[in-house]
C-alpha cells in the first residue's frame, strides 16, 4: 500500500493517530518527505500538503490518503471516502467552512451580502459554487492563508476553516 499523509497543521495529530494504532510513522527529519512505517502491508509513505493529497490519490499515485473533505471538493477529484476522521489541530471536533465578515459588519446574514462581494478564500471553486447557488454575484479571490487578515480593506468577506467559533 502506496500511503500519503497530511503535512502541516494536521501531521502531528496524524502522526499520533498512526502511533495509537501502533503504526508509528518513522523519517530521517521533520524535513524529510519521505517516510516509513514498520508494516509489510505498507510499501511508501510520502508527506505532503493536504491540498494535493486528493489529486495524487484520484490519479493511481497512493492508494490511501489523509486529508481534509474541504480539499477532496475544492479539487473535485474522484476518490472513495472511507469514513471521517474528526480530528483537527487544535480540537478532536469536525472543523466547518464558513463565511465571516469584519466583527464591526452590519452584515448578519449571507443574503445581506452585495452583489459584486469581494470574497477571499483558499477555496475558490467551493465558494463561487456557495455564492452562485445563492444568486450573489461574487468576486472571489486566492487566498494563501491569513485571509482574516484582508478584510475589510482587501476584501468584503472570508470563507474559511473554522473550529472553534472564534477568530
Amino acid at each position: 500500500m502506496r500511503l500519503v499523509l497530511p503535512k502541516g497543521s494536521l501531521e502531528a495529530a496524524t502522526f499520533e493517530l498512526f502511533d495509537a494504532a501502533d503504526l508509528t510513522v518513522k523519517r530521517s527529519s521533520q524535513v524529510d518527505y519521505r517516510a516509513s512505517i514498520a508494516d509489510p502491508r505498507v510499501a511508501e509513505v510520502r508527506i505532503l500538503r493536504p491540498q494535493e493529497i486528493p489529486t495524487y490519490v484520484a490519479e493511481g499515485l497512493f492508494d490511501i490518503g489523509i486529508t481534509g473533505r474541504d480539499w477532496v471538493e475544492e479539487t473535485g477529484s474522484v476518490v472513495q471516502s472511507l469514513g471521517a476522521l474528526n480530528y483537527s489541530k487544535a480540537t478532536n471536533d469536525p472543523v466547518r467552512i464558513v463565511v465571516a465578515v469584519a466583527n464591526d459588519s452590519a452584515i448578519q446574514k449571507v443574503q445581506d451580502l452585495p452583489q459584486g462581494v469581494r470574497v477571499t478564500t483558499e477555496y475558490p471553486r467551493l465558494t463561487a459554487k456557495f455564492f452562485a447557488e445563492r444568486g450573489i454575484k461574487a468576486d472571489v479571490r486566492l487566498s494563501y492563508g491569513a485571509s482574516e487578515a484582508k478584510i475589510p480593506d482587501i476584501a468584503d468577506c472570508v470563507v474559511d476553516l473554522t473550529e472553534t467559533g472564534r477568530a
